[in-house]
């Protein structure tokens, strides 16, 4: 009996290392592109959308990316809403497009 709890023990101390991974993996990466309040903002996501997973607390089978691509979309709906009312992020309506010659196109098909 003791050994099957220290296997779950270590089961479950695996799970919450790949947990700890998964989160702080995606925490700097909104830290590195939007900011520390955004970050911290993503981290209280990530671990909300990881209560509302389906699976039992201590289950080794959560699927860590799907609580991060959920957190990601709300990340996404917020930095929406914060660009609403201001112009988007494309290109300016004053940048020159050059355009691809048409014989450049065909080159390439007839060298192959």
């Amino acid at each position: 009996m003791k050994t099957e709890a220290s296997f779950d023990n270590s089961v479950y101390a695996d799970e919450m290392h790949v947990e700890e991974s998964e989160l702080s993996a995606f925490v700097n990466a909104v830290r590195e592109m939007f900011g520390s309040e955004q970050a911290r903002l993503a981290a209280e996501g990530w671990l909300d959308e990881s209560e509302l997973m389906d699976s039992p607390p201590r289950s080794t089978s959560r699927d860590w990316r799907a609580v991060t691509i959920a957190a990601s979309a709300r990340l996404a709906d917020r930095l929406n809403i914060g660009l609403q009312g201001h112009p988007p992020l494309a290109a300016s309506s004053d940048a020159e497009v050059s355009p691809i010659p048409s014989s450049n196109c065909a080159a390439s098909v007839l060298l192959v």
